[in-house]
């Protein structure tokens, strides 16, 4: 996955529940479980994964399912490898906006 994102610069990854996490600069914008990509989705983008039937990452705590933000990137976008960097870009954003947000919300 590492190869396919190269064009975006310099990328890391960490282990993380049995999967790992893609980041830049920090900011986690696409989780790898079971072969499978997800990444971070919000109301700019919710709408293309959707176009797919994309599946959230789920899952179990104390018995509930929970769903992630982070939605499965379809086939046809791993394929496509404008397409893919340009839905991974969006999801960076995304993350970063996030992790500004919750450091913004840690420093009151």
């Amino acid at each position: 996955m590492l190869d396919l994102l190269e064009p975006m610069g310099e990328l890391s990854y960490k282990p993380l529940f049995g999967g790992y996490a893609i980041c830049k600069h920090d900011a986690a914008f696409a989780l790898v479980f079971d072969g499978t990509v997800y990444f971070k989705t919000d109301t700019t983008n919710r709408k293309d994964y959707e176009s797919y039937n994309s599946n959230p990452l789920t899952y179990r705590k104390q018995g509930k399912t929970i769903s992630l933000s982070n939605l499965e990137v379809p086939a046809e976008v791993m394929e496509d490898q404008d397409r893919l960097l340009q839905w991974a870009n969006t999801a960076y954003k995304i993350a970063k906006n996030v992790k500004k947000k919750n450091n913004k919300s840690k420093d009151k």
